[in-house]
């Protein structure tokens, strides 16, 4: 059963979708410049962080900068870029998906050979996947598994997937 998104369309639905995965937090950005300035000017803020003092300004007051800007400034604030990145849609890959990544952003291979390879890749991996087995829930071993009377080691089994289904409930209801 497909998983519905906050969209309205499937997971299936989205697989060619394009659109925005992260959104940039202009106004922590912002928020985070004024705090970092504390006393200082904005044209000394600007010049120590490597921007104009109208980009500096622009910025500060909500306006998205260009990417060699984004560095500076999240340079300046001692801070990772990704710490202004909010997710709006997670996509899941596949380890197929990961492969062929990674192959279309070697920089030794032209995308013609890329595209050959991921190609090769996809149809060995068409012929030789096959639908994984579930895996058991819960693995325990019990030394004393061969002393126990007949029928306790199911009963013991459904009592801890019991117990683990209680616990996933609890997680998730958090």
């Amino acid at each position: 059963m497909p998983v519905e998104g906050t969209d309205g369309t499937s997971a299936d639905d989205r697989d060619d979708w394009v659109g925005e995965v992260e959104r940039l937090d202009i106004g922590a950005l912002g928020q985070m410049l004024r705090e970092r300035r504390a006393g200082l000017s904005i044209r000394q803020a600007a010049r120590d962080a490597g921007v104009s003092f109208s980009t500096f300004a622009r910025v500060e007051g909500g306006a998205q900068p260009d990417l060699a800007t984004f560095a500076r400034l999240c340079a300046w604030l001692g801070v990772s870029p990704a710490r202004f990145f909010t997710p709006v849609v997670e996509r899941e890959t596949s380890p197929l998906e990961d492969a062929i990544t990674h192959l279309t952003g070697d920089p030794r291979l032209s995308a013609v050979t890329a595209g050959r390879i991921a190609g090769v890749l996809r149809d060995m991996y068409e012929a030789l996947a096959r639908d994984a087995a579930p895996q058991p829930i819960i693995a325990c071993h019990l030394r004393a598994a061969p002393l126990l009377r007949p029928g306790v080691a199911p009963r013991l089994a459904a009592l801890l997937t019991d117990l683990h289904d209680e616990l996933q409930r609890q997680v998730e209801a958090r």
